[in-house]
Order: structure tokens, then C-alpha cells, then sequence
């Protein structure tokens, strides 16, 4: 925040606006204040509804508006910021368990460095539903099956991909109910029925109110530009991207999500636990099948930490043996974060 502060004053222009009021955060603002019905024509095809955003993170929004004197924009920082922390504390819980405190501080510490990590800073949706994930997916590796769907359906209220975290916890029961043979607590059927009611619930909700009961949010994601397709609109996008070049933000996007596909096979390479693996597949599966917005697909893996567990036992096996290997990883990591992170929120016309 501080390289972005000093970027930002340098052109003439305040940091806090520019993490607070940039691309999505206007659309949550707008929630927040006025409730749903802001709907913006730009062609033919081209309609850009708020319903298209779930409404968790603007209702925080606005109940902190309601009994603080924070401006709405101040208000979605503070949730953004917050949830960030509870986010950091869950990923540590969760590489903890698995793997020790040390592996839990390189998870943490390699989530905070990732290129689009300047989205945890700003008014936005992804620190809200990775702090649900993780702290859900913890209580699965605990067997604490209560927690895990009511985190799962709040996780469902963040965020469109937050339905993998009630897919992760749905998979983890049905592997549990088939390993126990049916023998299992009541505890873990309510969980299960619990973790996949606040996705469902808000789809439906939409559907109902634009007369389409189970296609109506589909249909407003597509007017958006946003529909699953199984990987055609991205594979024709990155085919236009090597024959014709274009920003650097699009290039780098696409380094990100192949890294990422690389990641997902060193951790299923790794046997991962079932809720991570299941968790990560969903996450990819959506920004890998999904066409629009290409850009925006490295935010739409912020959730998907567990793909960097690889890289923090490796990181922590080095720090080890090589201290000062892993330092110069680390700062040429930070580096990168900070500087493209400046780059995409101050400089970059582009949509995050």
C-alpha cells in the first residue's frame, strides 16, 4: 500500500479513492446505498445489471454505514481489510495442520505476494469469500461439519465462485458418508444441507425477479458477457492474444492461469486432502471455462490458495538448507507484487 500510496500522490490522484471506487467496488458502492435495480445499456447484447453481484459484501457495507461515520467507500475498505486478516489466519490454520507453523507462515506469506494480492487492499469481494473458504475448509479437516457449512453458505453469498467452497464441503461428506457407510452424525448431514443455501438461495432470488426462476441470473451473467462455456471464449481469446499481442495486463493474465493449471497438478501430484483439491478444481474450473473478462481471471484465483502449498513446503524446505535463496525469492516476489499491483490499480485502463 505504500509503494501504491506514493504512485498514486505521484500522479495527482488519491490512493484511498483509487482502492475504494475502482471498477467493481462503484457497483457494491452502489448496492450498498440504493439496494439492487442499476442497470447500464451499452448495445445490443451489452447489459450490465447489478444483479450480477451477490449481495453479502454490499450489506456489510451498508450496516457499517448505518452505525459508523465511515462514507461507504470507507466502510468497504474496513470489510475488505478485515476480512483479509481473518483470511490470513484461516490459510495459516489450515497449511498449519497440514503441515506445521512453518509451512502455514509460507502460505500466508506466498498468498500476500501473489501479483493480484493488491485486490485484497481494495473494496472488493475476494478477502470476504477466502476468508469464508478457509475458515470452512479448516472445519472440514476438522470435522466440524456445522461450521463448515455455514461458512459454506456464507462463502456462497460473497461471491458467483463461491460455490466451490459448498462443492468442496459437499464432496468431503459424500466421501465421508462413504467411508463410515452411512454411519455418520447428524451434524454432517445439516452441514452438507447448509454449505450450497446461500449460492442457491441468491441465484434463485434473481431468477424470481427477472421471471426466470432457475436461468434469470444465468441470463444476466451473459448480458454481462460472462457465460461457461467450457474453455471456447478463453481459448479463442489467448489464440487473438499470440497472433496479435495486446496490453501487458493480458499477457501476464495469461501466465498467471497457466501457472496456476501447473500448481493444481503439483497439488493433486502432493494427495492434498479431498476439501482442497475439490475446493481448487471448482475455482480453475470456473475461470478456466468461463469466458469474459480474461483479465480478471487471476483475481477469480485469489480463493484458491491451497494451489500454493506446493510452493510454501518447497520454500520452507529451502529457507532451511539455503537461507539466503529464499530471501532472494521472497523479495523478487514482493517486488513483482508491488509493482504490478501498483501498476494494474494507478496506471492500467483495464478492468480488475
Amino acid at each position: 500500500m505504500a509503494v501504491l500510496a506514493l504512485a498514486a500522490w505521484a500522479g495527482g490522484r488519491h490512493p484511498l479513492t483509487l482502492l475504494g471506487r475502482s471498477w467493481d467496488a462503484a457497483w457494491y458502492l452502489g448496492i450498498a446505498a440504493h439496494g439492487y435495480g442499476r442497470t447500464l445499456y451499452f448495445g445490443p447484447g451489452i447489459v450490465h445489471s447489478d444483479l450480477a453481484f451477490f449481495p453479502l459484501y454490499p450489506a456489510l457495507i451498508r450496516t457499517l454505514t448505518a452505525v459508523t461515520p465511515l462514507s461507504g467507500a470507507g466502510a468497504g475498505l474496513l470489510v475488505s481489510w478485515t476480512a483479509a486478516a481473518v483470511a490470513a489466519c484461516g490459510i495459516y490454520a489450515v497449511g498449519a495442520r497440514l503441515h506445521g507453523r512453518a509451512v502455514g507462515t509460507a502460505l500466508v506469506l506466498l498468498w500476500g505476494l501473489l501479483p493480484h494480492s493488491v485486490v485484497l487492499s481494495m473494496a472488493y469481494t475476494e478477502p470476504v469469500l477466502t476468508a469464508f473458504a478457509a475458515w470452512s475448509l479448516y472445519a472440514v479437516l476438522a470435522g466440524n461439519w456445522l461450521w463448515a457449512g455455514t461458512l459454506a453458505a456464507l462463502a456462497g453469498l460473497s461471491r458467483p465462485n463461491g460455490f466451490a467452497v459448498a462443492a468442496a464441503v459437499l464432496l468431503a461428506a459424500a466421501a465421508e458418508i462413504r467411508r463410515s457407510r452411512g454411519r455418520v452424525t447428524h451434524r454432517l448431514w445439516t452441514g452438507a444441507a447448509l454449505a450450497p443455501l446461500g449460492w442457491s438461495a441468491y441465484v434463485l432470488w434473481v431468477g424470481l425477479r427477472t421471471g426466470d426462476a432457475l436461468g434469470g441470473y444465468f441470463g444476466v451473467q451473459r448480458l454481462w458477457g460472462s457465460r461457461f462455456d467450457f474453455g471456447r471464449g478463453s481459448l479463442a481469446f489467448v489464440r487473438t492474444l499470440l497472433l496479435r499481442g495486446d496490453r501487458f495486463v493480458f499477457p501476464m493474465a495469461l501466465v498467471i492461469v497457466a501457472a496456476a493449471v501447473v500448481l493444481f497438478a503439483l497439488l493433486a501430484l502432493d494427495r492434498a486432502p479431498l476439501p482442497l483439491l475439490a475446493h481448487t478444481a471448482v475455482l480453475l474450473l470456473i475461470a478456466l471455462g468461463g469466458s469474459g473478462f480474461f483479465e480478471s481471471k487471476p483475481r477469480f484465483l485469489l480463493p484458491a490458495f491451497p494451489l500454493l502449498l506446493p510452493l510454501a513446503r518447497a520454500l520452507v524446505r529451502t529457507a532451511r538448507a539455503r537461507p539466503w535463496h529464499a530471501t532472494v525469492v521472497v523479495t523478487a516476489l514482493a517486488g513483482l507484487s508491488f509493482g504490478y499491483g501498483t501498476y494494474l490499480v494507478v496506471y492500467a485502463q483495464t478492468p480488475l
